[in-house]
């Protein structure tokens, strides 16, 4: 494959096809989403954060095995800027699994989910600076867009709850689906029942 982008194909993140733009929409729905777990109340601050839960970590799981094993081969010291990213979602991760266990009703909720809206801010500042920017300079559309069918079928088939230590491309490749399947029977059994988490 190409890696520098053709000089006719600009580059156009707000282009939904394309990989960049998808992912930073993805990131701007979580910060989105933040806003709106912390201003509601009740049944709504629930749901909001289950829309939150599942985004983040379907999001990650697609980064873990899509983006990152891909920006290791084409971004100059692509293997320190991927460690270092895997590094912060893992204690993302694990910030978001506490979280989930005190749960929107729970004492501490709204400290903990202040400190977990801070790492991730400031792992998605990361992820767009040092990943997502220069894949888009170094990729072409093509690319991008293949890229960004494989987030979406990858954001399926993910986890809906955080499994920290699936970080790795192989061990979320091996792992996710048993986890992804039994996240989502978890929370089938949940919308039945009308339990939390």
């Amino acid at each position: 494959m190409n890696h520098r982008p053709a000089a006719s194909e600009p580059y156009d993140e707000a282009d939904g096809h394309d990989v960049v733009g998808l992912l930073r929409r993805r990131h701007a729905q979580i910060a989105a989403l933040f806003d709106q777990v912390a201003a509601a109340t009740g049944i709504r601050r629930e749901q909001a954060f289950h829309r939150l839960v599942r985004l983040i970590a379907t999001h990650e799981t697609a980064e873990e095995q899509v983006v990152h094993p891909y920006a290791r081969l084409v971004l100059p010291g692509g293997d320190a800027v991927v460690d270092r990213l895997l590094a912060e979602e893992r204690e993302l991760k694990i910030l978001l699994a506490e979280v989930e266990a005190v749960g929107p009703d729970g004492p501490g909720f709204e400290p903990e989910l202040r400190a977990l809206r801070a790492a991730a801010l400031a792992h998605i500042d990361a992820e767009e600076r040092d990943e997502l920017g220069p894949l888009g300079e170094r990729t072409n559309a093509a690319e991008r867009r293949t890229l960004a069918v494989a987030v979406r079928a990858a954001e399926t088939f993910a986890p809906t709850h955080p499994h920290p230590g699936l970080e790795s491309a192989t061990l979320s490749l091996l792992l996710g689906p048993p986890a992804a399947l039994s996240d989502r029977a978890r929370d089938l059994v949940n919308r039945v029942t009308g339990s939390a988490g």
